[in-house]
């Protein structure tokens, strides 16, 4: 909802909750939002959220007693856990991917938790996998046995914590190997992955403490982005609301992710490009506060401007109206970011120390565009406030990424998906040759 006025005490009432020690009172997820805070402290957060939980879920193991064969497989069977196996941001990331699968080597199956609406991406979905199984109306413990009884290799959770999880199917351990990829940024805690799916910028070997997971590096970015998504049609700027002329500055992150400090950053910049905009995605129970929030900053409510939702291919045309993407921070842009590098809109993006601040820094090396990671705020606000003011140098960036768009490693699909199965052939050798878990990366 955007209302700061207890905000610059957020991240120490929240620390003071981890001090207690009191599990199940602080969601992981909500502390990915506080500034300043480590990844290390992030851990602590995951491990004091699942602890009473991981120590129940012990006795249902031992009960449940799945035992796994070490023999190498006829294929591979990798198993994907999720509830968003519909038209939603994780699947319009993946399913290319999904469908990129060499089935000779690999048998892929989808365990569904969440409805099933029918719909077109629910079929290709259907084509993709070998089979969905619908876990929906099963418990934890009724979920693991399906998993275990289709003899899954690697078990991918893509929810972590994230909204409608079911992190407690993970805690039952219904399969060899369990990965940690795509939903959640950051570390689920010990007793639940083996590996979190990264890559050598997310994070680098010096955040290991940060995580209980053993890192499997992706060559390049971690992120899966197709390049079949259509782009849809380029509007005028009068359709989308916006201004005959001006700049456009433009963040589609949700409002959750605005804090005060980006929002000072981002009003800097209305006003040193006079007649700009902020074209933001629509917030209906937060638009009021920011309006308010812009006016105490001196700039003008008009120059915030609200795009409503719409589907995937008319927002991919409708985002090649922006000038340039402003990322958030301490949470920065995921899916949004990608989506912008491949409508051929930069971003400027803001640099921290834990894996939710560092993914649209991954995807812009990745789509060659490094430059656009700032080391810090001054030195964002520098960055953007020079390429709204130097319109040859902006339109050398945007010919530079429509140029090497479907040669970037960002958006090579084939070349992913070969990397990715290499992260679990590694995986299952590891196990089939009894090493113990370590951080190590595949690059073929």
């Amino acid at each position: 909802m955007c209302e700061w006025d207890e905000f610059p005490q957020a991240t120490e009432l929240m620390r003071d909750v981890l001090a207690q020690g009191l599990a199940g009172r602080l969601p992981p997820f909500q502390f990915l939002t506080a500034p300043d805070v480590s990844t290390s402290e992030q851990r602590d957060c995951s491990e004091l959220w699942t602890r009473d939980r991981l120590a129940q879920s012990v006795a249902i193991r031992d009960d449940l007693a799945f035992s796994f064969d070490r023999a190498a497989p006829g294929k591979i069977r990798i198993g994907y856990l999720s509830n968003d196996f519909h038209d939603h941001a994780t699947v319009l990331l993946l399913i290319e991917t999904f469908e990129a699968h060499d089935r000779e080597r690999f048998e892929v199956h989808g365990f569904s938790f969440g409805a099933d609406d029918g719909k077109a991406m629910r079929r290709r979905l259907c084509d993709a996998f070998f089979a969905i199984h619908d876990v929906s109306a099963m418990s934890d413990i009724e979920a693991a046995r399906a998993v275990y009884d289709a003899k899954i290799d690697i078990l991918v959770d893509l929810k972590g914590f994230t909204q409608g999880a079911r992190t407690g199917i993970m805690m039952l351990h219904p399969a060899p190997i369990q990965v940690n990829y795509l939903g959640y940024p950051g570390t689920l805690g010990s007793g639940i992955c083996d590996y979190i799916i990264t890559d050598r910028y997310m994070t680098p070997m010096a955040a290991a403490p940060g995580y209980s997971e053993a890192f499997a590096y992706m060559p390049h970015s971690y992120q899966p982005h197709g390049r079949m998504g259509a782009i849809g049609r380029k509007p005028s700027r009068a359709e989308s609301g916006l201004p005959d002329t001006g700049f456009v500055f433009c963040c589609f992150n949700q409002a959750f992710k605005f804090t005060p400090r980006i929002f000072d950053l981002w009003c800097r910049l209305l006003e040193a490009a006079p007649g700009s905009v902020l074209w933001l995605l629509c917030a209906e129970r937060a638009e009021g506060n920011l309006r308010g929030e812009a006016l105490q900053r001196g700039i003008a409510m008009n120059r915030l401007v609200f795009a409503p939702d719409m589907d995937q291919s008319d927002h991919l045309g409708r985002l090649q109206l922006a000038d340039l993407v402003l990322d958030t921070a301490p949470y920065g842009a995921h899916t949004t970011a990608s989506d912008a590098l491949w409508a051929g809109v930069p971003i400027v993006t803001q640099a921290g120390d834990t894996f939710a601040s560092r993914v649209a820094g991954s995807l812009l090396h990745a789509v060659g565009l490094p430059d656009l990671i700032a080391a810090n705020e001054e030195d964002y606000f520098t960055l953007a406030a020079g390429l709204a003011a130097e319109p040859d140098r902006l339109a050398a960036l945007k010919a530079k990424l429509k140029r090497e768009r479907l040669t970037a490693p960002l958006f090579n699909v084939a070349a992913y998906t070969r990397a990715l199965e290499n992260l679990y052939e590694t995986m299952w050798s590891r196990r089939i040759d009894g090493a113990c878990t370590a951080i190590w990366a595949a690059t073929k």
